[in-house]
């Protein structure tokens, strides 16, 4: 299918690019110019961009039993918008440079949730906030036992205390549609999942 946009990547002038913070996050100053609908150049425009890399999310998901694996911790973000900021998540992790996005997955599957994940099925990628951040996340549904999974995990090392939880997938859809469940790489893999569900499980028989 072709794609709507008459413009691409040649049809952005970047004039600088800046640093202007480098910590936990890194943060750049665009200034750039780019192609107008009515023909001709904008002006230089400027803005910062949150540069935090990729991330890769999974959902592990076992059709014997029909549950899905979300983990509980803190995501100090929330805490403007919702009553608690413990919020229920798909297994995800930076993918701190690297293109092996299944090998992230799994690396983060087996520390944040004591899972060893063998059969992964790529489910889409998606941009989280292009206006405001470079950041891609690859979403990867994974076939699991879960009949024995569940408890605390996390690394010390990265201050992380996490709680799995091993939920039936009508309970997961029900706290979905009820927005429990709102953070995005959850709410778009839950989503993938209901509205593949069928042929997945046919694929897997």
């Amino acid at each position: 299918m072709p794609t709507i946009s008459c413009f691409d990547s040649k049809d952005v002038l970047l004039e600088d690019v800046q640093t202007v913070f480098n910590g936990f996050f890194k943060i750049q100053t665009y200034h750039f110019r780019h192609a107008l609908f009515a023909g001709g150049m904008s002006q230089t425009i400027t803005r910062e961009i949150l540069e935090r890399g990729h991330a890769v999310a999974v959902l592990p998901y076992d059709p014997n039993i029909d549950s899905v694996l979300l983990i509980e911790q803190i995501r100090i973000g929330a805490i403007a918008s919702k009553e608690s900021p413990w919020l229920l998540e798909c297994i995800a992790g930076m993918a701190e440079g690297s293109k092996d996005f299944e090998q992230v997955a799994r690396k983060e599957a087996f520390e944040e949730a004591g899972l060893e994940l063998n059969d992964l099925h790529f489910m889409t990628s998606y941009l989280s906030s292009p206006g405001g951040t470079t950041e891609r996340l690859y979403l990867y549904l994974a076939k699991t036992d879960l009949s024995n999974a569940g408890g605390v995990f996390g690394l010390d090392s990265e201050g992380e205390d996490i709680k799995s939880h091993v939920l039936p997938y009508s309970d997961a859809i029900a706290r979905l549609n009820s927005g429990e469940i709102d953070n995005a790489a959850t709410v778009i893999s839950l989503q993938w999942l209901a509205i593949h569900k069928e042929q997945i499980l046919a694929q897997w028989a």
